[in-house]
C-alpha cells in the first residue's frame, strides 16, 4: 500500500516532468504525449489529466503551443514545444530527484552534506 502511494505521487502526480522530458526530444500533440509516455514510462496518466497539466504547463511558460499539420496525415493539431524555462525546470526537477535518491541510498548523510 505504502509503495502505492509512492508510486502514484513519482508518477501521476508529478506528471509535468514526463511531458517536459519527452517534449525535450521533438514537439508532441495532446494524445501522443500520453501515448509515449505509457510505451516509455510504463504508466498510462487519464486523458483529462494530461490536459490539464498541459494547459498548466503552458500558462506557467514552460511550454507553447500551435496548430500545425501532421506530416503523414495532414490532420491539424495543437502541437506542444519546450521552452528555454521549461528546459531550466526540467533540469532543476532532475537534478532534484537525483539529489533526493543520493540522500536514501545513504542515509547516515544530511541533506547538507556533501
Amino acid at each position: 500500500m505504502a509503495l502505492r502511494r509512492l508510486e502514484e505521487k513519482i508518477t501521476k502526480e508529478n506528471l509535468w516532468i514526463y511531458i517536459l522530458s519527452l517534449l525535450k526530444e521533438r514537439p508532441l500533440y495532446a494524445y501522443e504525449i500520453k501515448e509515449r509516455i505509457k510505451e516509455r514510462f510504463g504508466f498510462e496518466p487519464a486523458t483529462i489529466t494530461a490536459y490539464v497539466v498541459l494547459y498548466r504547463l503552458e500558462r506557467e511558460g514552460l511550454v507553447e503551443s500551435r496548430q500545425e499539420k501532421g506530416t503523414s496525415d495532414n490532420v491539424i493539431r495543437r502541437y506542444y514545444r519546450i521552452t528555454e524555462k521549461g528546459i531550466q525546470t526540467l533540469e532543476a526537477g532532475r537534478e532534484f530527484i537525483k539529489k533526493i535518491v543520493k540522500l536514501l541510498e545513504a542515509p547516515e548523510r544530511g541533506p547538507n552534506m556533501q
